[in-house]
């Protein structure tokens, strides 16, 4: 029995110990045509819209974290090798790929609302980026995840954290996630 003291002594040492994940990453969804593939061919060595809506920091300025998230955003891209930019297309593509970044989201808002243009937000809590990503193509959703983690600034290291493992999610290029993987009309 020498060893509870020692076990509690390390339970109670990896319980004060700060989380490896600053991120929180909440529920998702992944619509039947979702396919990363189809995601990477659009987006490989092209720009890639990223909409924002909403105050992303309660108390700083929106344009000073816009700013300094871009490329905080491009160092944890996913794999292609896309070029994240605000800026809209001159002309609107067929098909329209776009991440929108809806900071402190209200309750009520949904990603079929956000891929058709609609944004609804919530006044935001002091020292908490708090967001809601929806992938979408057209006014389709491809796929949608929520995000949180504490914020000291604009400058937060813990924003690479949460847009790298953000991007792993809305971005995902498991195989569970093809289209007709299950077999269906095109496959034998």
């Amino acid at each position: 029995m020498k060893f509870i003291p020692s076990l509690l002594a390390a339970i109670a040492y990896l319980a004060l110990m700060p989380s490896a994940s600053a991120a929180t990453i909440g529920g998702t969804y992944y619509a039947p045509q979702y396919d990363y593939s189809e995601f990477f061919a659009a987006t490989d060595r092209r720009n890639f819209q990223v909409i924002l809506a909403g105050d992303p920091l309660p108390g700083v300025d929106p344009n000073a974290v816009a700013r300094d998230l871009l490329p905080v955003m491009q160092a944890a891209k996913p794999r292609p090798a896309l070029t994240f930019t605000y800026d809209a297309p001159a002309e609107r593509p067929r098909p329209y790929y776009r991440l929108v970044l809806v900071f402190n989201a209200a309750d009520s808002l949904n990603s079929s609302a956000v891929c058709n243009g609609e944004t609804r937000v919530q006044p935001g809590q002091p020292g908490v980026f708090n967001l809601y990503a929806v992938y979408c193509r057209n006014d389709q959703v491809m796929s949608e995840t929520t995000a949180w983690t504490p914020a000291s600034g604009s400058t937060d290291p813990r924003f690479g954290q949460l847009f790298r493992e953000l991007f792993q999610v809305v971005f995902s290029d498991s195989p569970a996630l093809k289209p007709n993987l299950g077999g269906g009309p095109d496959r034998p």
